[in-house]
């Protein structure tokens, strides 16, 4: 199964614990694909209901939660690598810094980023993938695309996805079946961290996962330091 860094899924998850329900439904959104993008959207609720979801809630059942923690911190400990790339290609190299010395202890000390030491050292995480890079560049993030199993994207963030994949430690492997392996712990990691956020979702499901999406990407491009959305680039 195709993933990025963080799936559809885990970005929602960081949406929803970003801006209030009733923002996410003030968001005016570009969305000239909105039929397909709902065809696409029932297509991947679906899938999630019948199959990513029963999975993910026997994974938490069934999995300790310092084990849990763990797998979570070991896929959050790869994402490092495309923090520091996406850090220094943005200027921010005292985040990319960070990021490399985050990866250089929590592969070590941490044994191979089980342990999230970096955190308790006080070096703060700082996600950044290629479609903020491309945003902070000045390039426009276009309509919004909702895409088959990635979920929730825009045109410029799916171009990012090319350098992303590119960025993925995972698919530096060599042998296929530990490719696979790693993908599918990953997804079934990423959508049990949101089994606690699924009551934040209100109104039509479909728009409250697109504006929150959609504001909380401005925000992390602009660093948190915008206080409306604004929809003026699309």
């Amino acid at each position: 199964m195709a993933i990025r860094k963080l799936t559809g899924v885990l970005l929602l998850t960081v949406s929803m614990g970003a801006i209030a329900a009733d923002q996410a439904d003030d968001v005016v959104t570009s969305d000239p694909f909105e039929g397909l993008n709902r065809a696409v959207f029932a297509f991947n609720d679906v899938l999630d209901t019948y199959a990513l979801r029963p999975v993910a809630l026997g994974y938490h059942y069934i999995t300790p939660d310092f084990m849990e923690a763990g797998v979570g911190n070991f896929f959050d400990n790869l994402g490092e690598v495309s923090n520091v790339l996406n850090n220094g290609l943005q200027g921010k190299f005292t985040d990319a810094g960070g990021a490399l010395s985050r990866l250089a202890l929590n592969t070590t000390i941490g044994l191979l980023g089980l342990f999230d030491v970096a955190t308790e050292m006080g070096l703060e995480q700082h996600d950044e993938d290629f479609g903020q890079t491309l945003g902070v560049w000045g390039v426009s993030s276009g309509p919004y695309l909702m895409l088959p199993l990635l979920g929730p994207s825009t045109v410029r963030d799916t171009a990012g996805l090319v350098v992303d994949y590119a960025a993925d430690p995972v698919n530096w492997l060599d042998d296929q079946g530990d490719k696979n392996a790693a993908s599918i712990i990953r997804v079934v990691d990423a959508r049990s961290r949101l089994l606690a956020s699924e009551s934040l979702i209100s109104g039509d499901k479909y728009s409250f996962i697109r504006d929150a999406y959609m504001q909380r990407r401005e925000f992390s491009i602009s660093d948190g330091e915008i206080t409306d959305f604004d929809d003026s680039n699309f």
